[in-house]
């Protein structure tokens, strides 16, 4: 490895706490290429219409200089005649057909045809030879770029940095965006000419893209004309600035529900206070579900909060998030853990007390439970002060419930309760025990402390 890549690896292992929150930019491949033929007008406007935000195109050049737009230096795939674009004058290519009837186009025609259109946006790569020809490339399409004024409609990409290098130094404010094939193309080098990593999807991890954003790139990723519905399920996660598909409308469809999310990036665990496991689905957009649910009592690793649809989920892994409904993080975990399993009756003074939806964003009711009425308490969720309760037919608010403790942990609980912080102290909760506290000998009970620790909680206090 040379010295130049080691440095880079050694600077962006530092940066594995960085996390960059963005959406992604949805960038048609070809325009839509499953639907009319690739890289014609029509093409093309199927591709905005189905929601892309930018349009990727291919550039050769012909034999008397013109910018051709094509992705095959030979035409033969796309108009079933053999001719190679630069031993053919643009006069010779325009003669030819697509199955839409639609000829070659130039990237003169391209900008003259949408230049009225402020939302027509364009990725173009340009296409050279190992040598850098044709040499004038990017000399004339920024040519064109101004005379239509497609400045701030234009991005570049290619697998050539020389070819980045002449359009940073003919036009700098033109966003360049390197295609790579090979993590061993990434190097220090094309930081000085990209913005961005266009990478293969079978190469790009969370951690290359956390990487790639500490030093500065964006991270696009192309795959390899054989996206689906599972591809995206995983490709949704990577916190990627765009994806080149193709297939633009299933693109707009994620793009449309994180756009609706709210995500935030954070570094904490969480405990699943729930008597049972909790399904786990790959994505908070599309919630298929993952094979391995979160274990009832276990504690987790959480990187990211999506709430989408009045709903809160963690990520707990690369493809793998939860309802946080039952989950707890620091020491209210410990706190709800005390409540889980246990009989919450519903005080007699209470007049018919309404379940709802979820603790976090409690919207809609789902039941209403009886005063005097003995719940079991499934599920807890601490959010703020309050102190959330579940039972079979919902999510209510401690407050409203006694809470049945077996009389022999009440020591425990006493002891736990002095340690926690005064915010996160239940003040609504009441300990009724159904049978005469049983002390210890070890170690000593502070009377004092127990009847203030008791007054808070609204309980009977105890003589000792």
């Amino acid at each position: 490895m040379s010295q130049q890549h080691s440095r880079w690896g050694l600077l962006v292992l530092t940066s594995l706490c960085f996390w960059f929150l963005t959406g992604f930019t949805v960038v048609a491949h070809r325009g839509d290429p499953i639907n009319a033929p690739e890289e014609t007008f029509q093409s093309i406007d199927m591709a905005f219409s189905q929601g892309a935000n930018y349009v990727e195109l291919d550039l050769h050049e012909s034999q008397d200089g013109v910018l051709v737009i094509s992705h095959d230096r030979n035409l033969q795939r796309v108009t079933g005649t053999d001719a190679i674009v630069s031993q053919n004058t643009f006069a010779k290519l325009s003669e030819l057909k697509m199955n839409n009837g639609e000829p070659p186009h130039s990237v003169d025609q391209l900008f003259e045809h949408y230049q009225n259109n402020p939302n027509a946006k364009f990725l173009i790569e340009t296409k050279k030879t190992k040598k850098g020809n044709p040499q004038d490339m990017e000399a004339k399409l920024v040519a064109l770029i101004q005379q239509y004024h497609m400045q701030d409609r234009v991005m570049v990409h290619s697998f050539s940095l020389a070819s980045l290098q002449n359009m940073q130094r003919l036009m700098p404010e033109i966003p360049r965006i390197f295609i790579v094939g090979s993590l061993q193309r990434i190097s220090f080098e094309s930081f000085k000419y990209a913005d961005g990593i266009n990478i293969s999807s079978s190469l790009v991890t969370p951690t290359i893209i956390k990487q790639l954003h500490y030093l500065h790139q964006k991270v696009y990723v192309w795959n390899e004309m054989s996206e689906n519905q599972a591809t995206w399920n995983w490709l949704v996660n990577l916190n990627v600035d765009g994806v080149v598909t193709n297939y633009p409308a299933l693109g707009r469809h994620y793009q449309a529900a994180q756009d609706q999310a709210e995500s935030e990036a954070i570094d904490t665990i969480g405990q699943v206070n729930d008597v049972q496991d909790l399904p786990t689905v790959e994505n908070p957009y599309e919630p298929t579900l993952n094979k391995k649910p979160a274990k009832a009592g276990h504690i987790y690793n959480i990187t990211e909060a999506v709430t989408i649809a009045d709903q809160t989920y963690y990520r707990i892994g690369t493809n793998r998030f939860v309802l946080s409904d039952s989950i707890n993080v620091g020491e209210t975990a410990k706190a709800a853990a005390l409540l889980v399993g246990k009989t919450a009756q519903i005080k007699p003074t209470a007049n018919i007390v309404a379940t709802w939806n979820n603790p976090l964003h409690p919207t809609q009711t789902t039941g209403y439970l009886s005063a005097n009425s003995q719940q079991q308490i499934l599920g807890v969720r601490y959010v703020g002060n309050q102190v959330w309760l579940k039972v079979a037919s919902g999510w209510f608010k401690s407050r409203q419930a006694l809470i049945d403790f077996n009389p022999n942990q009440s020591l425990m609980v006493t002891h736990f309760y002095r340690e926690i912080p005064q915010q996160l102290r239940p003040t609504n909760l009441l300990i009724n025990p159904a049978l005469p506290l049983q002390l210890p000998q070890q170690p000593p009970v502070d009377a004092q402390l127990f009847n203030q620790f008791a007054r808070s909680l609204q309980l009977t206090t105890i003589k000792f």
